[in-house]
């Protein structure tokens, strides 16, 4: 099994495909670029130059349809990992998409229980990165009751942006390709369920600053996506959550992700990684060494061909998981929209 040769086709060689997956998978003995799509023939065949992909595509179903590929590794728009997802385990394909798993919670279901119906291949949504050096040591620390009860999180991200009215419309502004995914807000959701759980109830408030942007052929469009949100949630652990994540919030100070609880204090810079921590009795937070051992570290490429193989179970991220966020993603436009508090699970 560790020497099964494995036969990757791509559909939508995106940022992160071109930065991450490919040179993952190359480092990966008996594993084999085979196949790559793209929207067009002509942005095909530049990813297949580039990367020296023998086969070329004109849609992405005749690449899940072919026999010659036995993974497939989606990089498109979160509009297309469902249909994908679905087509290629239909096709007895192993999948790995992107994050942002799918438009809504109902492709989400759809994607996790067409998984189960196939036991036998391996599914994995892209992992949240940012926090993967530090996850063991804040896991740790809540389980040695270094906080105490935990009482209250913090979550607040900005991009540090003055309002830009004159930039053109992007796919994480268009709901019609990004579903109801907002922001970031789907990665640090995703985190807190590796910490501490999943939420119980939502509510939320959003703004959209500029609800009007050009598309990329020039045409004014509504933009369906907000650029500041605001959640409050109940987690199932008992503890209360603000999360803030904002386009136009201009010279913002750095993200950062607090833990308060009855008897100590966790911050974690979400610009530099560090953590820092103090209990009850010490004069101010100190940064907390985490060893070498403990840092966890990008590996999602070689999780997956593992999964393939035998080796190891899919942990970052499951199907599951990436229903859990969607799910929370899909009840803060929910609220947001009704002004209402939204139960989870949906």
């Amino acid at each position: 099994m560790t020497t099964q040769r494995i036969r990757i086709g791509i559909v939508g060689a995106g940022a992160n495909v071109r930065l991450r997956h490919v040179p993952g998978f190359r480092a990966m003995q008996g594993v084999d670029l085979v196949g790559v799509c793209n929207r067009t023939r002509e942005s095909s065949q530049r990813a297949a130059k580039e990367f020296d992909i023998p086969k070329v595509y004109d849609n992405w179903l005749d690449l899940v349809e072919d026999d010659d590929i036995d993974a497939v590794c989606i990089g498109t728009w979160p509009y297309l990992h469902c249909p994908i997802t679905l087509a290629a385990l239909d096709n007895e394909k192993h999948v790995l998409t992107e994050a942002r798993m799918a438009m809504d919670a109902t492709e989400a279901h759809a994607m996790l229980e067409t998984s189960r119906a196939a036991p036998h291949l391996v599914t994995q949504v892209v992992p949240a990165p940012f926090t993967l050096p530090v996850d063991r040591t804040i896991q740790d620390l809540l389980a040695d009751a270094y906080l105490g009860e935990l009482l209250v999180v913090d979550v607040r991200l900005a991009q540090s942006n003055f309002v830009d009215v004159a930039s053109p419309l992007t796919w994480r502004q268009d709901r019609n390709v990004s579903g109801y995914n907002i922001l970031m807000m789907g990665v640090w959701y995703e985190t807190l369920l590796r910490w501490i759980g999943p939420a119980s109830t939502v509510v939320a408030m959003t703004k959209t600053a500029v609800t009007q942007r050009k598309d990329s052929q020039g045409i004014l469009r509504a933009v369906t996506v907000p650029d500041h949100v605001n959640i409050l949630c109940e987690m199932e652990c008992g503890a209360q959550a603000h999360m803030q994540f904002s386009a136009v919030t201009g010279i913002a100070p750095s993200g950062e992700v607090w833990l308060y609880g009855a008897n100590g204090t966790l911050r974690l810079d979400a610009q530099t990684g560090k953590l820092y921590g103090g209990r009850r009795d010490a004069p101010q937070l100190r940064e907390i060494d985490i060893p070498p051992a403990k840092q966890g570290h990008w590996r999602v490429e070689e999780e997956f061909i593992n999964a393939i193989r035998g080796i190891e179970p899919v942990t970052h991220t499951t199907f599951e998981a990436g229903v859990q966020y969607m799910e929370f993603t899909e009840a803060v436009t929910r609220s947001a929209q009704s002004g209402e508090a939204i139960s989870l699970p949906l």
